[in-house]
């Protein structure tokens, strides 16, 4: 059975992890910023889902805007999150409000998704869309862009918001979604590899080594290896004939042809000799 659980706040240090070529930077953000402790979704009595948002509001249209934070993260008033799945690939957080002032039976549903980039060497988990289900049947879906963390660490971002002041990270896939602007400040989740009540060093939200980058950079660092050892073996080929023609034109010198005089010398013995001998 799923169920709830509150935590005590975190409170990591600032510290700024090494950094790695295949993520991003690691650090950890304080947690005297956030109101409330982490909401924490259990599976079969082990965390699988941490999420915590300093801020998190709704406007539809032009009306009021609806703040849902103690709502969502308050231990005195927990959110329903019974209808939360965690599976090894698949996960999803939902948080269950009930009547808000006219929206009757709000929820919010986050999707994400764990998977295995061989490029990279390791498992990375995205949140790809972010739901809102109210009034029984209506709902307005958010794709989710660039929200990408490694699966060893937890995501964080200052916004994740569909307003473009914030990078609009979330994209209304609808025009009832386009109808509403839902906003998160402080935004912070991990999923699929929470091994302790307390969030791993974050992941902080940025595009400069999304996986799709990451293969693009592996990819081009194999061709530019290919292409030295192409060239390498071209310049090797032309030292190669290089050193040939050189050997051509080595001069090696001829043994002197006998003289005339020699052969003149010669044929004169023979003379005598056989003349000497035709005398006996």
């Amino acid at each position: 059975m799923w169920m709830e659980e509150s935590l005590p706040a975190d409170q990591p240090s600032r510290q700024l992890q090494s950094p790695d070529v295949s993520r991003r930077k690691l650090l950890q953000t304080p947690g005297a910023s956030v109101p409330f402790p982490p909401l924490k979704v259990l599976s079969n009595g082990e965390p699988c889902i941490l999420f915590q948002a300093r801020k998190l509001s709704l406007r539809y249209d032009k009306q009021r805007q609806l703040d849902l934070t103690e709502r969502a993260f308050s231990p005195q008033k927990p959110v329903d999150t019974s209808q939360s799945v965690c599976r090894q690939d698949k996960a999803t957080l939902v948080m269950r409000f009930g009547d808000v002032e006219d929206l009757r039976g709000l929820s919010i549903r986050l999707q994400m998704s764990n998977t295995f980039y061989e490029s990279a060497g390791q498992w990375w988990f995205s949140v790809d869309s972010v739901s809102l289900l109210y009034n029984s049947s209506e709902e307005a879906v958010f794709n989710a862009s660039d929200v990408y963390a490694p699966a060893s660490s937890s995501y964080l971002c200052p916004h994740v918001s569909s307003l473009q002041r914030y990078s609009a990270l979330l994209l209304p896939s609808s025009d009832r979604a386009r109808r509403w602007t839902i906003t998160f400040i402080n935004f912070q989740i991990e999923a699929f590899n929470v091994t302790t009540g307390k969030f791993s060093p974050a992941s902080v939200c940025t595009t400069i080594l999304t996986p799709a980058i990451l293969m693009g950079l592996i990819t081009s660092l194999i061709l530019l290896l290919v292409l030295a050892y192409a060239l390498h073996m071209v310049i090797h080929l032309k030292h190669i004939e290089h050193d040939d023609e050189h050997k051509a034109d080595v001069y090696f010198p001829q043994s002197p042809e006998p003289s005339e005089h020699c052969c003149v010398e010669n044929e004169a013995e023979k003379n005598i000799l056989y003349c000497s001998q035709e005398g006996h």
